[in-house]
């Protein structure tokens, strides 16, 4: 095997924590695997793995190699995709990571058409409410919901969700409909904890142009979009959601949107990456496929005017 090569088997073994799950991924025995690894840790002069009987771990040196051979490895196949001919065709694996509802709800029942398009692309789709972390992770990219914090990455702007406020008539029956934003201290609200931090968003909406805050009254917090959204169908409270998660419940009525003049502010939907000179190819066919997904259920187009990615700040 060539570096390249061997620091592909590394990679593997690293992400899946297995010598026999790596050879089971890239199609090569056992043996062959174990071999590759060590040749790089004798070309290096470090052990870069914690061999076990049940796993396989990284020492600090292997943590750090990990993260550039990576890139070493992402690099050589980005440069190899970018001199095939523009008729060839797309191939190679993806590392994405979407919020689990939208993978559920819209990503995956569309995949056939996309691999379709790609049969030769390899998809890894990951779905949480986490934010994940690129790097340390290897993820080629992510769909980010609402604002962006401070960030090295680069962003491709798809579009806005809109927010709406809503409750079951069960609900509604028990505790009245709320008129105005005046009213929500005598409601209850299912809340929505964050699952990185834990913490309890307020609600939210628009007032003059400002965004106004009010900690609501809760007897249960969801850190998930599914949950969340069973516990207003259950009648625990009141909740914001985007207006595409909760559109089949609305015509079914088993939701009633209530404070249509008192919404929160739309969540920005955008697309992060690393940022790198040049996509892949397999990269950017992902990237097109997914706004053309996405567009039905955003509320405008891309923000972009160019249509071209930006550094988040």
């Amino acid at each position: 095997m060539d570096r390249i090569d061997l620091l592909q088997v590394f990679v593997c073994v690293a992400e899946t924590g297995s010598f026999t799950r790596a050879a089971d991924r890239l199609g090569l025995p056992r043996a062959s695997v174990s071999m590759a690894v060590q040749q790089l840790e004798t070309r290096l002069g470090s052990r870069l793995l914690h061999r076990t009987t049940r796993r396989v771990g990284l020492t600090p040196d292997g943590e750090v190699m990990l993260e550039r051979a990576r890139a070493l490895v992402a690099d050589m196949e980005d440069m190899e995709q970018q001199f095939l001919p523009a008729h060839g065709q797309v191939s190679g694996r993806l590392k994405v990571d979407v919020p689990s509802r939208i993978a559920r709800r819209l990503i995956a029942p569309a995949l056939p058409e996309f691999f379709g398009r790609h049969p030769a692309i390899e998809l890894e789709l990951g779905s949480s409410d986490r934010a994940v972390d690129l790097v340390l992770e290897g993820v080629d990219c992510a769909l980010r919901v609402g604002p962006m914090a401070s960030s090295s990455l680069v962003a491709r702007p798809l579009g806005r969700f809109t927010l709406i406020n809503c409750a079951s008539p069960a609900y509604l029956a028990r505790h009245g409909t709320p008129r105005t934003p005046a009213e929500l201290p005598q409601h209850i609200a299912v809340n929505y904890a964050s699952p990185t931090s834990g913490r309890a968003a307020p609600w939210e909406w628009l007032r003059d142009g400002e965004i106004a805050t009010l900690r609501m009254r809760s007897q249960v917090a969801a850190n998930n979009a599914e949950t969340y959204i069973a516990c207003a169908l259950a009648g625990l409270g009141l909740i914001q959601i985007p207006a595409y998660d909760v559109r089949e419940h609305l015509a079914a009525g088993e939701l009633v949107e209530v404070l249509p003049d008192a919404r929160a502010e739309p969540l920005p939907v955008q697309l992060v990456y690393p940022h790198r000179r040049n996509l892949s190819r397999r990269m950017q066919a992902f990237a097109g496929w997914l706004e053309t997904v996405l567009a039905d259920s955003l509320d405008r187009p891309a923000a972009s005017a160019s249509g071209r990615p930006r550094k988040t700040r």
